[in-house]
């Protein structure tokens, strides 16, 4: 099969001929029809992340059809369409029996932890627990969209976040995620608060619903989250992953809010301040967010189907396989507008 593979941490990214995946007894082999480029896979490509052997085939948010089905699986047929969470519960440790497969003890995570979606084929194993089958009104960019980065984002807002109606909700960071958690936020009837440094996603946030948009570069914008939205967010997300970021989304909170930590920390700042005293004195509640249950997929997948939520008005741009290596490493630079999508795999 064709597959982009990198040999060293922020080497190329070449297109290459390698064996075919066999799937486990438990598993599966997809073929990939569509998959997202995430940062996550920037850091990974990076060496930022230490599940990631060398060589490797990165990506994570893919949907595509069933090729081979392991002998031990029951009820998915060759054929199917079908997505999967980026993390991929192992079904016998006591958080996958509790259905938080998100925080798996013994988790697969295509694209890190094994070879993954920038390819022909993916291998995929525990397929009963994590095969997400997909509706006919759901085409696969679409399903590629869903993938990491607004699965995360409908975790942190209807699981961990979870605004009320008229709730104001400050989203730090209007990438991919960010952007995803916009869409979100309002489909839930919350009022959204969006801030970036980049006016082309404030705008796209702004078309999304969001009705305060703050350019972060203007000064303070933990403060200026609290001014507009009259004494702070009830709940507020930190949708980029930095220190800057982590302290405004806490900052911009009022009493009895939210954080929800969504953007990866990683490298130099895995470890960052966090104002504590705030959080006592206001007695607020810090989340992070690990991706998604794969219980959480029904519902997800009905409010997609019926409209409420639309991921493919997310999706920026397209791409071949051959164009992987330059949009990876766009990722670096957050040049890229909303979510990008390798096609054209099969």
């Amino acid at each position: 099969m064709k597959a982009a593979v990198y040999r060293e941490f922020g080497g190329p990214l070449a297109i290459e001929e390698v064996p075919d995946p066999a799937p486990s007894d438990d598993g599966v082999v997809v073929a990939v029809g569509a998959t997202g480029i995430c940062r996550s896979d920037w850091h990974a490509w990076m060496g930022h992340d230490p599940d990631v052997a060398l060589p490797h085939v990165p990506g994570h948010e893919l949907a595509g059809t069933v090729a081979a089905v392991g002998r031990d699986v029951h009820g998915i047929r060759v054929g199917e369409r079908v997505t999967v969470p980026f993390c991929m519960g192992c079904g016998r440790c006591a958080p996958c029996r509790a259905g938080e497969t998100q925080i798996c003890d013994d988790d697969f995570q295509p694209g890190f932890t094994g070879w993954g979606s920038f390819a022909q084929l993916v291998a995929l194993p525990h397929a009963e627990l994590n095969l997400v089958r997909l509706p006919e009104a759901i085409d696969l960019v679409a399903a590629a969209a869903l993938g990491c980065r607004f699965m995360t984002a409908y975790a942190a807002i209807a699981v961990h976040g979870q605004p009320a109606e008229g709730d104001w909700v400050a989203v730090h960071g209007c990438g991919g995620v960010g952007l995803s958690a916009v869409m979100i936020a309002v489909a839930r009837g919350a009022r959204v608060a969006a801030v970036d440094i980049d006016p082309a996603k404030l705008a796209l946030a702004s078309d999304l619903g969001a009705e305060v948009l703050l350019d972060a570069r203007d000064g303070d914008a933990a403060a200026a989250v609290r001014e507009a939205t009259g004494g702070g967010a009830h709940v507020a997300l930190d949708a980029l992953g930095s220190a800057a970021t982590c302290a405004a989304s806490v900052g911009s909170l009022r009493k009895r809010g939210r954080h929800v930590q969504v953007g990866l920390m990683l490298a130099a700042e895995r470890s960052v301040p966090v104002p504590m005293d705030r959080v006592i004195s206001h007695e607020l509640s810090l989340a992070g967010v690990h991706g998604m249950a794969v219980r959480h997929y029904p519902a997800l997948l009905d409010a997609v189907a019926a409209g409420r939520l639309d991921p493919a008005r997310l999706v920026g741009a397209t791409v071949p396989l051959e164009r992987a290596g330059e949009e990876l490493e766009a990722m670096g630079r957050f040049t890229r507008h909303g979510t990008t999508v390798i096609t054209g795999l099969s």
